[in-house]
């Protein structure tokens, strides 16, 4: 079976990618991904070319872009290019320059993929790159997921070469007299990736000359056993992490009978990147006070009473508000939907998420945000005494979680007239001599 054929069956069989797909393909000017080029020219698949100028290497980038706009012109390919300042962001955002390079470039493609109608960005990533990802990822401490090397595709990337070595592609490029040009930086070992595929994977292969093909079939094996983990945890984390506005509420009930199985519970919170140490930190202050909070890189835990409540940090829900004007019709906040009216219908509605105001008594604009500290309302049937927000929840055992996602209406005079879906403030309600009703309805 020719190269071409052995493509198209990866990317049918494997990929599952039509012919007709249009494709966005990430080439560098690199033999490999020159090679890939060729063969979606090959094999009939409507394309466009992307190019990353990095400026990097001085003169040889500027070589790289040339060598691929010359062969996007050759095939009457539509050619586009970005330049990136990529020392200039990784200094902005204190990363590395290969980190820098791969949020750059990821970035663009995918806005570019979206401009131009494909489907798939094609990554010229190849079985060396596959193996060398898990050894790196062995030396950097991993489970089962980072010993599944690079994944065939995942969302719209796909890695089309992925069945080829290294080895085959250099001999295909000879072969096909594709061009490309040498990145002199993958032959220097002050990179890790270089040093494990210059270094380390020929010792190996002295070691066992069969070494590539038993990685292969090892990484399938990782594959086969991390699926199988997953077909386990999923359905429990989805049937006991329930979303609740912009926070994740865990039963406690549901989650108590894997306190006890630590690899369990770290599957379990691994999307949110808790350690095993904060999880099992958490499970000993299990039966604690409530209001302890436990926290990975971007994530908090809160134990409270019945519930552990998750959460993304430092989220800037209180610099949220909307404005509603007299002539506002709806709008959205908080993932809830909103309907005003005014009219002169007093009937009473008796629901909790309905709103009815006296009109005349209102100052506008209104604004819908999230509690403050200090706030305080007159609660609609509770003798028309004051208390204070924080009160009230305390009162109806809302989480200290659950409360900033609870939605407060705001008078233009500053006084609470609604906790959404919970109570009104007593001094706006409807009364015998109420002439207008403003009402809201929270969908």
């Amino acid at each position: 079976m020719n190269l071409v054929h052995r493509f198209q069956r990866y990317m049918q069989e494997t990929l599952g990618i039509s012919v007709n797909d249009k494709v966005l393909l990430a080439v560098s000017g690199g033999r490999d991904s020159m090679l890939m080029a060729h063969l979606f020219l090959a094999a009939g698949y409507p394309c466009v070319i992307a190019h990353c100028n990095f400026h990097l290497r001085e003169v040889d980038a500027d070589l790289d872009e040339q060598l691929v706009k010359e062969f996007a012109e050759q095939h009457k390919v539509p050619f586009f290019v970005r330049h990136f300042q990529t020392n200039d962001y990784a200094e902005e955002y204190g990363l590395s320059t290969q980190m820098a390079a791969r949020e750059l470039r990821y970035a663009w493609f995918k806005e570019l993929r979206e401009q131009q109608g494909a489907l798939w960005i094609a990554i010229a990533q190849h079985q060396d790159d596959h193996i060398e990802t898990v050894l790196l990822n062995l030396t950097r401490g991993t489970g089962l997921q980072g010993l599944q090397g690079i994944l065939p595709k995942r969302g719209n990337i796909i890695r089309p070469i992925l069945f080829l070595s290294s080895e085959e592609i250099t001999t295909s490029v000879e072969e096909l007299q594709i061009p490309f040009r040498d990145d002199q930086s993958n032959f220097s070992t002050k990179y890790a990736r270089n040093k494990v595929r210059l270094e380390i994977i020929p010792k190996f292969r002295e070691i066992s000359p069969e070494f590539d093909d038993i990685m292969c079939e090892n990484i399938v094996h990782f594959q086969e056993a991390y699926d199988l983990l997953q077909s386990f945890v999923v359905p429990i984390r989805n049937e006991s992490f329930i979303p609740v506005g912009s926070l994740i509420r865990i039963s406690k009930a549901k989650l108590e009978p894997h306190l006890q199985r630590l690899p369990l519970l770290f599957e379990l919170f691994k999307p949110y990147g808790f350690s095993k140490s904060v999880l099992a930190d958490m499970r000993k202050h299990w039966n604690g006070e409530p209001g302890k909070i436990f926290c990975s890189t971007q994530y908090e835990l809160l134990l409270d009473r019945e519930d552990v409540w998750l959460k993304v940090q430092k989220e800037k829900q209180c610099s949220h508000v909307v404005k509603i004007h007299v002539d506002t019709a709806a709008f959205s906040f908080a993932n809830r939907e909103f309907a005003v009216s005014i009219d002169g219908d007093t009937s009473l509605r008796r629901s909790e998420n309905v709103l009815q105001a006296d009109f005349e008594k209102l100052q506008f604009p209104l604004v819908l945000r999230f509690w403050k500290e200090g706030d305080y309302f007159y609660p609609l049937g509770m003798g028309g005494k004051r208390k204070k927000v924080s009160d009230y929840f305390i009162q109806k055992k809302i989480g200290r979680y659950e409360k900033d996602t609870i939605p407060i209406l705001i008078n233009g005079n500053g006084d609470v007239l609604w906790i959404v879906n919970y109570r009104a403030d007593n001094r706006y309600k409807i009364t015998k001599s109420t002439k207008k009703v403003f009402t809201l309805v929270c969908k």
